[in-house]
């Protein structure tokens, strides 16, 4: 993974990332966050997958119904933001898939393997995000209530 930190904008740190074939992507973003002591940022990415595993949460059973993408994709479209939960940077990431066809793909990023590039530009958040787990719907949400 190559990184460059780009000029700062309106006070933002931000960082120009390009990951290279077979690495990959949310353990990537994670120690990003921890080099650099992020406690929040949000980041968008284009390029090409060769493997994948994305979700779809099932609130009924409060759980990931994962599927696995094992072919070559291009990446549409790659939105997702850092928050620390307990402390350490947790990867929230949504992610479009094209195939060869035309046909997509999407659902939440949980692994996905590079090949042969991926582009994404981070931001650094100006406030302190956090995650908090919300028995309700059995997720860690964003909290943004004041600190302790």
């Amino acid at each position: 993974m190559q990184v460059k930190e780009l000029r700062d904008y309106d006070g933002q740190k931000r960082w120009a990332v390009v990951f290279g074939t077979g690495e990959e992507v949310t353990s990537g973003l994670s120690g990003l966050a921890r080099v650099h002591k992020l406690s929040g940022a949000h980041f968008t990415g284009i390029g090409a997958l060769q493997t994948a595993v994305l979700g779809f949460f099932d609130i009924a059973h409060r759980e990931y119904r994962r599927f696995g993408v094992d072919e070559q994709v291009e990446v549409l479209s790659l939105v997702g933001n850092i928050a620390l939960e307990d402390d350490q940077p947790r990867v929230h990431a949504h992610i479009v898939l094209g195939r060869f066809n035309g046909a997509t793909l999407g659902g939440h990023l949980l692994v996905a393997h590079v090949r042969p590039t991926l582009e994404l530009v981070v931001v650094e958040t100006p406030g302190h995000l956090r995650r908090r787990f919300d028995p309700s719907s059995g997720l860690a949400l964003l909290d943004l209530s004041p600190e302790d």
